[in-house]
């Protein structure tokens, strides 16, 4: 596919058939035919990724290492696009990504952050071939430096990834450099909080408006995701028949089959839906009315909420009552049951949404502690001739096969039940 040929003066040229007319002549100038053999063989994959669309990862470092008077030959010769036009540095690629993503408001968000990031870090007037995993390494280092939590750091790693595989795709560069660098997790455990049904209720009472009870019951008590699939629910919606609520999710409608969901319409939903019915305006649509102003702050009302029901703001405060709410769930149903309530996936559960409550700890207990009581007190049964525990401590049957106690014994005690030790 490609040749070398010797000029008068030593001088060197490779001609190369690039599939589209005459070949191509490429002048090395003064070089030994142990380099004019190396730039042959890259030339030989150049026109070979030219012809088949894939490009050799060795063949791009090495046209990304080229100065610009060996590279402008290269692309003369039409082997590589001119490095005027085509500006493979990461400003080039960051500008593209964005002016062809298409995200969600709050995505755009974390998106241009972690945009920021990487203009700061690296600088828009780095090429891209020269970014090695080292400098995603060191960028992580640096955000650590920062203070940023971890969560906040794997997001950025992950989401800078994801512009960077655009740049393959768009043949920028060969391999992706941060595909070696350590994303870590973006579950951040420290910000999970359980909203108990004793401060739910006293949130409820400060509540100025039905509205604003059925915006936290909603979180709280159906699921639903603050306030995107709120604003989306209107009352034809509501199914009371059958007590079921139709829920559209702007989040995962880009996914197959998950643009909308249904939840049951819990009691305490039936009950503040039905106030609110009554209380909306004759022919009303939606079921959330008074706060669809885009520049309604749910978050500085709700927190003042929170101050007049005498309780401290917590994390992530609408991520964390839909949390509150899968958790309790989760111990009650199975979770692919719950998860089809809620709209997630076990693994997202699992991660971002399932919490260790105090009453997990205090169920268990309870658990250990009935057992020991009822067979401390059929030992103590048996000590005095009675073959059958008291009928007060009602043990079940299995139980009393497992401490061997069978037949009545007449007098009916009361016995204490201990603890275990």
């Amino acid at each position: 596919m490609a040749s070398i040929a010797c000029d008068p003066g030593g001088k060197k040229r490779i001609l190369v058939a690039c599939g589209d007319g005459p070949r191509k002549t490429i002048r090395l100038g003064s070089v030994s035919q142990r380099n004019a053999e190396a730039i042959k063989v890259r030339v030989e994959q150049l026109a070979t990724a030219k012809l088949t669309g894939i490009m050799d990862p060795e063949a791009a470092r090495w046209v990304g290492s080229l100065e610009d008077k060996m590279y402008a030959k290269l692309a003369a010769a039409g082997l590589v696009p001119p490095r005027d036009r085509q500006h493979p540095t990461l400003g080039r690629l960051l500008s593209a990504f964005f002016d062809t993503v298409a995200v969600k408001p709050q995505t755009a968000v974390t998106y241009k952050q972690t945009r920021t990031a990487m203009e700061k870090f690296f600088g828009e007037a780095r090429r891209l071939s020269t970014i090695e995993t080292l400098d995603g390494d060191r960028w992580r280092q640096a955000m650590r430096e920062e203070g940023l939590a971890e969560a906040t750091i794997s997001k950025r790693i992950k989401t800078g990834r994801q512009i960077l595989r655009q740049g393959i795709k768009w043949k920028m560069l060969a391999e992706n450099p941060l595909e070696g660098v350590k994303a870590g997790s973006q579950s951040n455990a420290s910000r999970m909080f359980f909203i108990s049904q004793e401060d739910s209720a006293k949130v409820l009472d400060a509540c100025p408006n039905v509205e604003w009870k059925l915006l936290f019951a909603l979180s709280r008590i159906g699921g639903l995701r603050c306030p995107s699939e709120h604003l989306r629910l209107k009352w034809e919606h509501v199914d009371w028949a059958r007590g079921r609520i139709l829920v559209s999710s702007p989040k995962t409608e880009a996914h197959a089959g998950r643009d909308s969901r249904i939840i049951p319409m819990f009691p305490e939903l039936r009950a503040l839906l039905m106030e609110a019915f009554e209380a909306a305006e004759p022919g009303g649509e939606w079921v959330i009315a008074r706060y669809r102003d885009p520049t309604c702050n749910l978050r500085s009302q709700f927190i003042r909420i929170l101050h007049r029901a005498g309780l401290k703001p917590w994390p992530r405060l609408f991520h964390n009552l839909r949390g509150s709410r899968q958790t309790e769930l989760a111990a009650k149903h199975p979770i692919h049951v719950v998860c089809a309530w809620l709209g997630n996936t076990q693994a997202v559960a699992q991660t971002h949404y399932l919490q260790l409550r105090d009453s997990d700890f205090e169920d268990a207990i309870r658990e250990v502690a009935a057992p020991h009581a009822a067979q401390k007190a059929a030992q103590h049964a048996a000590a005095r001739g009675c073959t059958e525990a008291p009928a007060a401590l009602a043990i079940p049957p299995e139980t009393r096969g497992l401490l061997g106690v069978a037949a009545p014994c007449g007098a009916v005690q009361v016995w204490q039940m201990t603890p275990a030790a």
